[in-house]
């Protein structure tokens, strides 16, 4: 049988997946069949690769070639070009605004100052063979620490990488392992916190649907540190790739001896399982996520105690989230002094972003610890698709707040962050052009984080209601002096008083988009005028009747029909019934139809209108 001359590596994250990744593969086997070459080619399922709005995308080596955007039409002419005659299709790889074209990996921007330590393997390795992590280094670093060090020295080692946690708190990994270390119990566990639930955030899913064993030996690793024999990886019900993968990969750990009794021939016992989550956000917090485990209803608890000392089943618990746990095997592989290097004084290390929004490279970002935003956004990202132009980003999701064009010299670490008024959070970033709406995009996150609420105490569950409330009567239009200044106060006891993260966070939003577009909120209230036109209630549409030539494909197109008119009258639009969904707007051939933003139409009987 002929070798293998050619590897093609095949994006098979659940973004490349839903851009059609596996009927991708399936073509490739038919023309690789077709062409009598099937046994020369080898097509591996990969994890994500990175630019996920470029999906599916592809490695082939030995060349190295990254394609990007295939479909199915493309593969035909893929493998008759690449594969047989050996010319690369350069229509289908990366290109800047110049059109020129990028060959290699290594010469695509997106890439050029990321550095990979948890990604390291995402892209490169099949997550559901376990000889490709051994053939990477995998359970190498478990290994060496079972014969080389004991637990204590284990833990004195991650202390001195400066590993923070990266779930969002930012607690230093060290403290944490070394306080229940301390405690005197029978019984230790280990927790994976993969309940990853922030509107735009995806690392924690990629990671483990990526490189599943590199999570299982961080947990291995956190385990033998703290003297655990079990350990859970909790992950919410929505992610089915990420939970097939791990399960398999534990599986296929047991079948290896790599998990069970005497790991690699030493006193070490350990035993991991899944448990899966029915997708409440206030389970990411780990007393709420240890309840859940545990059968009970997801509820926070005060603290202390903190975990460390009482959790899961009033025992010492670790909880380190995906990320955190995909750390180790590199920084007992390559050393702490190795890992401490990059960063800053106090943020060691590299960081993954999910990236996503108005940016024109969305996807999975690992860069060290100290690049500023502008890096982030315009060297990383690409910048600002369509010729518009920056307005903010939004880091932490729902917990995290707002940041401008000032800021986009910041560097991003956990403590220049918190000085601007922000937090990393778990890493996602959502970019926003100018024809964004922060009042708006303040209410949004608001009621996501009120409808995950688990209710428990008074200040989250009664505040930010009455914050909500308020928000949405201000992009209603009828917003009134001393919101603002109510919105602040309730946010600031809010943060004060509630009992879980969630809670002390979910204020965040407001506040920030207050301190940086406290204008915007201004608007709304002062001159009922939403400047993005993007808050429906106070927009209106108009017929300007010069223009309009009496085609009515605006009152054909008119879901509510509240257009009226004929060809000899023109027509006009029904503000009373209008329910403002553009639709007018767009069918018109002649620009006729115009947005307009501020109180406009007011019914004659205003007794219960919102202008009254």
């Amino acid at each position: 049988m002929p070798s293998k001359r050619t590897d093609i590596l095949l994006c098979c994250g659940s973004e490349c997946v839903s851009a059609g990744s596996l009927k991708i593969k399936a073509k490739l086997l038919e023309e690789l069949k077709k062409q009598d070459i099937a046994e020369e080619v080898n097509i591996i399922e990969t994890g994500c690769m990175g630019p996920c709005d470029s999906g599916p995308v592809m490695m082939v080596y030995p060349e190295g070639i990254f394609y990007r955007n295939i479909s199915i039409d493309d593969v035909s002419e893929l493998v008759e070009e690449h594969l047989i005659k050996g010319r690369p299709l350069t229509r289908l790889m990366m290109r800047d605004i110049n059109d020129k074209v990028f060959t290699k990996v290594k010469e695509i921007p997106f890439y050029k100052k990321q550095i990979k330590v948890a990604l390291e393997n995402c892209g490169y390795i099949d997550p559901e063979k376990i000889e490709e992590y051994i053939a990477f280094g995998g359970y190498e670093a478990i290994g060496k620490i079972l014969i080389e060090n004991s637990p204590q020295e284990t833990i004195d080692i991650v202390s001195k990488s400066g590993l923070r946690g990266r779930g969002g708190a930012g607690y230093p990994t060290g403290e944490k392992w070394q306080f229940c270390y301390d405690q005197q119990s029978e019984e230790k566990y280990v927790i994976c916190n993969a309940d990853e639930g922030d509107p735009g955030s995806f690392i924690d899913r990629s990671i483990l649907e990526g490189d599943p064993h590199r999570v299982l030996e961080g947990m291995m690793l956190a385990a033998y540190a703290i003297g655990a024999k079990k350990g859970y990886f909790y992950i919410r019900a929505e992610y089915p790739l990420a939970i097939c993968r791990i399960k398999k990969a534990i599986s296929l750990a047991y079948e290896y001896g790599l998990l069970g009794k005497n790991i690699f021939e030493t006193e070490f016992c350990f035993e991991a399982e899944v448990r899966t989550g029915a997708g409440a956000f206030v389970c990411g917090e780990e007393t709420a996520l240890i309840a859940s485990i545990e059968g009970r209803r997801g509820f926070p608890n005060s603290k202390p105690p903190y975990p460390a000392k009482s959790g899961l089943w009033t025992s010492p618990t670790v909880v380190n989230n995906v990320e955190t746990l995909a750390n180790f095997s590199a920084i007992f592989n390559k050393g702490a002094e190795w890992f401490a290097s990059m960063g800053t004084e106090s943020s060691k290390g590299t960081k993954v972003f999910a990236l996503s929004g108005d940016v024109k490279n969305t996807g999975l970002v690992e860069v060290p610890m100290g690049v500023t935003m502008r890096e982030l956004v315009y060297e990383i990202g690409g910048g600002i698709p369509d010729g518009k132009s920056f307005k903010a980003v939004q880091l932490g999701g729902p917990s995290g707040g707002c940041l401008t064009s000032d800021h986009l010299d910041t560097k991003i670490d956990y403590e220049s962050l918190k000085a601007v008024g922000t937090m990393l959070g778990s890493g996602g970033v959502i970019v926003m052009n100018e024809d964004n709406c922060m009042v708006n995009l303040a209410k949004f996150f608001l009621e996501f984080s009120l409808e995950e609420s688990c209710g428990k105490c008074t200040p989250c569950r009664v505040g930010l209601k009455q914050m909500y409330e308020i928000m949405e009567r201000i992009t209603s239009g009828a917003g009134k002096q001393g919101d603002i200044e109510e919105l602040e106060q309730l946010g600031k006891n809010i943060c004060e008083l509630s009992l879980c993260g969630l809670g002390q966070s979910a204020p965040n939003p407001v506040l920030s988009t207050i301190r940086y577009f406290r204008h915007e909120y201004e608007s709304h209230i002062n001159e009922k005028n939403c400047p993005t036109k993007v808050c429906s209630h106070l927009m209106h549409y108009l017929i300007d009747t010069d223009k309009c030539n009496g085609c009515g494909l605006c009152s054909i197109k008119c879901p509510v029909d509240c257009i009226p008119g004929n060809r000899e009258e023109k027509y006009n639009i029904n503000q009373e019934d209008c329910v403002k969904c553009g639709n007018c707007m767009e069918a018109c051939p002649e620009s006729a139809i115009n947005k307009i933003s501020g109180i406009g139409f007011i019914p004659e009987d205003d007794s219960d209108s919102i202008y009254g």
